[in-house]
């Protein structure tokens, strides 16, 4: 059965053997975050919506779940903001009732938490990773562009409110882009927000493959290592930094069948993600996991041009 909603399962440091579920199109999302690695938001949104037949989805995961796979996580995350689906409630039913046996994560940036139906869906979710980049108003539309109309504050108070109504574990994700949300200003408005909002986790990351901006760039070492005294020292939280992927098997633990039909495509022709995706019938977050690697490799090449990154194979 070829999969539509489903990609991986996937090795990561943060979920280790993760299965991911795509429950909404090609970014669709109420945020157009510059350092995007499946670039720029095509369809900026808040409004819930089906997107695909719930029964579609669940009828996927039933087939791929028949072999009993080892897995650490299934995982909602993709290309969108997956809170957006309206049948996200019953799907994770499913899987709860059907598949107790597996933990369910949640990757979001939070901006619907404030809908006090959407956070009652996403309760069952064994884990919950949210993202705050900033704090300021200023912050947040510099690097989250949010569509128009949305406000830091109303970010910030919907993480409350799930720290409030959830027992599970909350890792916050935050993104630093030197220069940008590291200073002063920025890093006191985010230690108020995460003593406000009292994660389990906060876990530093920064740009290891193109963003969707080209001006994006990935903070060093040491920039990381002073954030993470700053807010450790100052919100008693743990802080981690999760930037590269230390513990991910490498190219080593790729499909070679997938490597080579990139190489050959990219070989024939330079393409970017979302082509090889379609070229190749592929899950565009698998394809990045693939592309990040070669990248690292130095096998790869990426150039930015007009309607965005498009990757050649080095000879």
């Amino acid at each position: 059965m070829a999969y539509k909603h489903l990609f991986g399962p996937i090795a990561s440091r943060r979920l280790g053997i993760s299965l991911g579920v795509d429950l909404v199109p090609y970014k669709y999302c109420p945020l157009n975050c510059v350092y995007c690695e499946v670039q720029s938001t095509t369809h900026l949104q808040t409004t819930r919506e089906e997107f695909f037949p719930t029964q579609e989805i669940i009828a996927e995961l039933d087939d791929f779940m028949k072999s009993r796979p080892m897995l650490d996580y299934i995982t909602f995350s993709g290309a969108g903001e997956p809170t957006l689906n309206s049948g996200i409630s019953t799907i994770i039913q499913h899987i709860k009732r059907n598949y107790p046996g597996y933990k369910l994560a949640l990757l979001t940036n939070g901006v619907l938490l404030n809908d006090s139906e959407v956070l009652e869906e996403i309760i069952p979710c064994d884990l919950i990773l949210p993202s705050l980049d900033s704090a300021t108003d200023r912050g947040y539309k510099l690097i989250n562009r949010p569509k128009p109309g949305l406000k830091v504050e109303e970010l910030i108070n919907g993480l409350v409110k799930l720290r409030e109504r959830y027992s599970g574990q909350i890792w916050l994700e935050v993104f630093i882009i030197p220069g940008i949300n590291d200073t002063n200003v920025e890093l006191a408005a985010l230690k108020d927000a995460l003593l406000r909002i009292k994660p389990d986790v906060v876990q530093l990351n920064s740009l290891d493959r193109p963003g969707a901006e080209d001006w994006v760039e990935a903070a060093t070492g040491a920039e990381l290592r002073c954030v993470k005294s700053y807010l450790n020292q100052e919100t008693g939280l743990f802080v981690e930094i999760i930037a590269r992927m230390k513990y991910d098997s490498g190219i080593s633990g790729l499909d070679k069948d997938l490597l080579s039909q990139i190489k050959d495509q990219l070989i024939l022709c330079p393409s970017s993600a979302e082509q090889l995706s379609l070229t190749l019938n592929t899950h565009i977050n698998e394809i990045m996991k693939y592309l990040r690697e070669l990248d690292h490799e130095g096998m790869v090449e990426a150039e930015r041009v007009e309607k965005g990154v498009v990757y050649t194979w080095k000879s």
